[in-house]
């Protein structure tokens, strides 16, 4: 347990106890850590508690619901005295179903830079590589009383490997690695309840790779990166949320310093930018373009494709 948060996990449980209904949240577009952290949760807290009405808000998340974590609940709460535990959110805007803002009372737990003040109580520690990590490093302190089930373990361990990069990120530390360990102990097969649903992939993405393969562009500083419009995406067959899926493509290969995907939103009217590199801080660039982030993992937008070039400039302008 991270010792500086013991009282304040105290207190967090103390409002657990409190309400009889607890929602969950968490932010749009939901990634590994986001899901996870949001189902490991809202598992621990069924089985720790199972008179209360644990019930978890947003958006599926499309291609790994069912076969790594369960549909999200279809639950009007706008007549209900909650508690809501928001996580791995960083401003009230990202958070995936507005009723949260009618809770009775707000819990954050976030490993991003604390931009907005939206909770009674919140933990962020931008140190941990996922906020995964943060929640479990909570829930495990109250080993004893609740214990944690190897299904919560499941989703807490895939939060944890999404958001680190399969451990590969600079954030990653000891704390991480102990955490994952606490997940393995509970009897998880982290190959066939993990790793196969997380990673396996369709033969149809093949094509997806040949024409980023074709069509990506390096910078003479490092940089590569692939625009997708919303004709691309519609020949490719893809969403606009999943362009980013693609973007391993490049990050071993020397020389590519930092690696970029761009896709078009059509219902937000704007192209979405992530971003990610192996030791240049990026979340800076991020920032300036309507996003941020993690260190090496950051997204931005762009209202056209004719603010790219300036992107890609500020990028280019990172690598000494």
């Amino acid at each position: 347990m991270i010792k500086e948060y013991k009282k304040i996990y105290k207190e967090i449980l103390k409002k657990i106890e409190e309400y009889q209904t607890i929602v969950v949240y968490r932010h749009q577009s939901p990634d590994f850590d986001a899901s996870g952290t949001q189902n490991g949760l809202a598992t621990w807290l069924k089985d720790s508690f199972p008179n209360k009405e644990i019930i978890t808000l947003g958006k599926d998340f499309y291609d790994f619901t069912p076969s790594l974590y369960p549909h999200i609940d279809e639950v009007d709460v706008s007549n209900k005295k909650f508690l809501a535990i928001i996580v791995d959110t960083g401003n009230s805007e990202r958070i995936d179903n507005d009723s949260f803002k009618k809770a009775d009372f707000k819990i954050k737990f976030d490993h991003h830079p604390a931009v907005e003040d939206y909770a009674d109580i919140a933990i962020v520690n931008e140190h941990l590589a996922s906020c995964s990590e943060l929640v479990l490093d909570f829930v495990s302190a109250f080993e004893k009383k609740y214990p944690l089930s190897p299904l919560a373990a499941k989703y807490f361990y895939a939060g944890i490997v999404g958001d680190s990069g399969r451990f590969l990120y600079s954030d990653v530390n000891s704390h991480t690695f102990e955490m994952a360990l606490i997940c393995i102990n509970k009897g998880i097969d982290i190959n066939n309840d993990v790793y196969l649903p997380m990673y396996e992939k369709n033969i149809s993405n093949l094509t997806v790779t040949k024409y980023i393969l074709n069509h990506y562009t390096l910078s003479s500083k490092g940089v590569a990166y692939y625009a997708l419009t919303q004709k691309d995406l519609d020949e490719l067959n893809i969403r606009c949320d999943q362009a980013k899926n693609f973007m391993s493509i490049f990050s071993n290969i020397k020389g590519i310093n930092i690696w970029v995907s761009i896709s078009e939103n059509t219902e937000k009217n704007e192209f979405r930018v992530s971003i990610r590199s192996k030791k240049i801080a990026i979340d800076g660039v991020a920032t300036q373009f309507g996003g941020g982030g993690h260190a090496q993992a950051s997204g931005a937008k762009l209202k056209t494709l004719d603010e790219l070039p300036n992107l890609i400039a500020a990028l280019d302008n990172l690598v000494k």
